[in-house]
C-alpha cells in the first residue's frame, strides 16, 4: 500500500481527518487537484464564523444559552421531513445534527483552543429566524468569529500537515485529480486519476487542467473531503429545487472554481449513496468583487438589521425577508414571486451611518483587522467612526454601489445599473418615510424596527453590529447608498450519506467498506445535518466535526 489512508481534498475537513490519523502514527496520502498554495481550501477564504452554545464569550455579553435551546432551534431550522420508508434520506442527518449540537455545547471550544484556534470577543446574531418559537432561527447570538478569520481556522491544520510531511507521516500529492475510486471485492482500496501540469497560480485562482500523466494510489481506506458544487453553476441549476422557483439566469460565485462537485458522481459510480442534493445554501446579499480572484468572484454582505431591502421593482421585502433573518425564505420569496422571477437582483438602501456600523464582508481577505489579529485596528474599525477600509473600498469601487445625498438622484443611479429603469423614486420615498416615522417610537409596530430595538439589547450587537436607530433620510446620517444584490452560490447541504463514523453508505443502506466522507461532500455529516436551513457558523464547524469523526474512526480501524 502507498499509505494507510488516502485523504482526497486538502480543505479543512480533509486536514482535520489527516491530523487525527497522523497523531496515531498512521501514514496519510493527501491528494488534491490544486497546488500547494491552496492548502486549506475554501475555509481559508471564510469569515471564520463558528457556532458555539453557552460559551464564555456569550456569558460575558450577558447571553443565556443552553443545549436544550440550541437543539430546539436546530430542529426548527432543519425541518427534516424525509424520515419515512425503509431507507430515509434524513435517517443519519438527524443523528449527526444532534451529535453536532452536543459538540457545539460541549467540547468544541476547548478542542478548538487545544488545536490553536482562538476566538474574538464578538458574538454575532446571525439567522434571527422566521418569527416563530419553533421555527427557523437562532434564539440568541451564537456566531463566534475566530482570530485570523478563516485563516485562523484552516492554517493551524495546514501547518500540522506540513509538519507531518516533514516527519514522513504525510505525503502531499498536489495536482493529482482523482477520476475514479478503485474498488476490489466490494471494497474501496484506492484512487486513480490524472496528473495535472504544474501550475503556480495564486491561491484561489483558476489553474490548468492539462493532463501530463496518470496515477493510482492504494490504501486501507479513502476519505473523500472534496467539497460541494458551489463553483459549478451547471450543477447548481441541475439540482435547484422547485420549491425555490427557477434558478437565476445570472449568479455570482462565493467559492473558488475548483469547488466543482466532481467527486460526488464519481463516488456514486463506485456504489455510494447520495441524498438531499436539492438542499442548498445560497446567499441573496452577494455583490460583485471589484478585485476578483476567481471567475465571477463575489462577496457576501453580512448585514446588520437596519438596511432597507427592496425587490427589483422597488417594493420593500416582507417579513421574514429581512437582513440577517432567514436566508432561504428570502431566496424563495425573490425566486417564486411571479413578477420577480425574471429579475435576478434586489436592493439595499442604507445611510452612511448604517454602512459604517452594520456592513461586514464575508472573506478573510475582506477583514484585515481580524485576519491579521490587529486588536487596536479592530477596535478602531468596528467601534470607531468610519467604515472598515474594505467596506469603504467597495463603496468607492464596487460596480453594485451608488451614492448620493439626494434620494431621487440615488434612485436614478440605481436604475442606471439595470437594463430598464424599474424603480419609482416616489414609491421608494414613501416606503422609507413610512419606516422612518417608526424610528423614534419605542413601541413601533414595524417588525424590522422592533428587531433593531431587540438587537440593541445584545451588548455585542449594540457595540459592533447595530447602528443607533435613526431615520435613513436624516441628512446627518448620510449620504445615502444603494447596493444592487445578486444571488451568490455557496454551500451544498446534501451529499454522501454517512453513519456517525463517517463511513459512506450504499443505496441499500449498507456500509461501502473502505470509503469515508467528511465536510461538504457529506452534507457536513450524514448527508445533511443542517436539513433545509443553517444557523450559520455551522459550516466550518461541520467540516471540523465530520473530519474529526472520520479521522478518529479510521485511526483505530487501519
Amino acid at each position: 500500500m502507498d499509505a494507510d489512508v488516502i485523504v482526497v481534498g486538502g480543505g479543512l475537513a480533509g486536514l482535520v481527518a489527516a491530523n487525527e490519523l497522523v497523531q496515531k502514527g498512521k501514514r496519510v496520502a493527501l491528494v488534491d487537484q490544486e497546488n500547494a498554495a491552496n492548502l486549506g481550501g475554501q475555509a481559508f477564504w471564510s469569515f471564520g464564523g463558528l457556532f458555539l452554545v453557552n460559551s464564555p464569550e456569550q456569558r460575558r455579553l450577558g447571553i443565556h444559552d443552553s443545549l436544550d435551546l440550541a437543539w430546539r432551534d436546530w430542529l426548527g431550522s432543519a425541518d427534516w421531513d424525509r424520515l419515512d420508508g425503509p431507507l430515509p434520506q434524513d435517517e443519519w442527518a438527524i443523528r449527526w445534527g444532534r451529535a453536532y449540537v452536543e459538540f457545539a455545547a460541549g467540547d468544541k471550544r476547548d478542542w478548538l483552543r487545544r488545536h490553536g484556534i482562538s476566538l474574538t470577543p464578538m458574538v454575532g446574531w446571525a439567522e434571527r429566524g422566521a418569527g416563530q418559537a419553533l421555527g427557523h432561527g437562532n434564539s440568541v447570538p451564537r456566531f463566534h468569529v475566530a482570530w485570523g478569520t478563516g485563516t485562523g481556522v484552516s492554517e493551524p491544520f495546514a501547518d500540522r500537515a506540513r509538519q507531518a510531511a516533514g516527519r514522513g507521516l504525510l505525503t502531499f500529492h498536489h495536482r493529482h485529480r482523482v477520476d475514479a475510486l478503485v474498488v476490489e471485492g466490494g471494497r474501496v482500496t484506492g484512487v486513480s486519476g490524472s496528473v495535472l501540469a504544474a501550475d503556480d497560480a495564486p491561491r484561489g485562482a483558476p489553474s490548468s487542467r492539462q493532463i501530463v500523466g496518470d496515477f493510482t494510489l492504494k490504501a486501507g481506506a479513502v476519505v473523500l473531503a472534496t467539497g460541494g458544487i458551489g463553483g459549478n453553476h451547471d450543477l447548481v441549476r441541475r439540482y435547484w429545487p422547485e420549491r425555490l422557483g427557477a434558478p437565476p439566469k445570472s449568479m455570482i460565485t462565493g467559492v473558488p472554481e475548483y469547488v466543482d462537485g466532481r467527486m460526488l458522481d464519481i463516488a456514486a459510480d463506485a456504489g455510494a449513496r447520495l441524498v438531499n442534493r436539492d438542499r442548498m445554501w445560497h446567499y441573496v446579499e452577494g455583490v460583485q468583487n471589484w478585485n476578483p480572484i476567481w471567475p465571477r468572484h463575489a462577496i457576501r454582505i453580512l448585514p446588520g438589521p437596519s438596511s432597507m431591502w427592496f425587490d427589483a421593482l422597488g417594493r420593500r421585502l416582507p417579513f421574514p425577508a429581512l437582513p440577517g433573518y432567514d436566508t432561504v425564505a428570502t431566496l424563495r420569496y425573490l425566486r417564486t414571486t411571479p413578477d420577480l422571477a425574471e429579475h435576478d437582483h434586489s436592493w439595499f438602501i442604507v445611510s452612511q451611518k448604517i454602512l459604517e456600523k452594520e456592513f461586514a464582508l464575508s472573506g478573510s481577505e475582506q477583514n484585515g483587522d481580524i485576519t491579521n489579529r490587529r486588536r487596536l485596528s479592530l477596535l478602531k474599525s468596528r467601534l470607531g467612526k468610519g467604515a472598515p477600509p474594505e467596506v469603504d473600498a467597495f463603496k468607492r469601487n464596487g460596480a453594485d454601489f451608488v451614492v448620493s445625498t439626494n434620494l431621487e438622484e440615488l434612485v436614478d443611479k440605481m436604475n442606471a445599473l439595470t437594463a430598464a429603469p424599474l424603480l419609482d423614486p416616489a414609491l421608494i420615498r414613501r416606503q422609507i418615510e413610512d419606516r422612518d416615522a417608526q424610528m423614534s417610537n419605542p413601541f413601533a409596530k414595524d417588525l424590522q424596527v422592533m428587531g433593531i430595538h431587540n438587537s440593541r439589547r445584545s451588548l455585542g450587537d449594540r457595540l459592533a453590529r447595530t447602528a443607533t436607530p435613526h431615520r435613513i433620510l436624516d441628512p446627518a446620517a448620510g449620504p445615502l447608498i444603494g447596493v444592487k444584490l445578486h444571488v451568490l452560490t455557496r454551500k451544498s447541504l446534501g451529499g454522501l450519506q454517512t453513519d456517525l463514523s463517517g463511513r459512506v453508505l450504499t443505496p441499500d443502506g449498507q456500509v461501502l467498506v473502505g470509503l469515508y466522507a467528511a465536510g461538504e461532500a457529506s452534507g457536513f455529516g450524514g448527508g445533511g445535518l443542517h436539513g433545509y436551513n443553517a444557523l450559520e457558523g455551522t459550516f466550518l464547524g461541520g467540516c471540523i466535526f465530520s473530519g474529526l469523526a472520520a479521522g478518529r474512526a479510521l485511526a483505530g480501524a487501519v
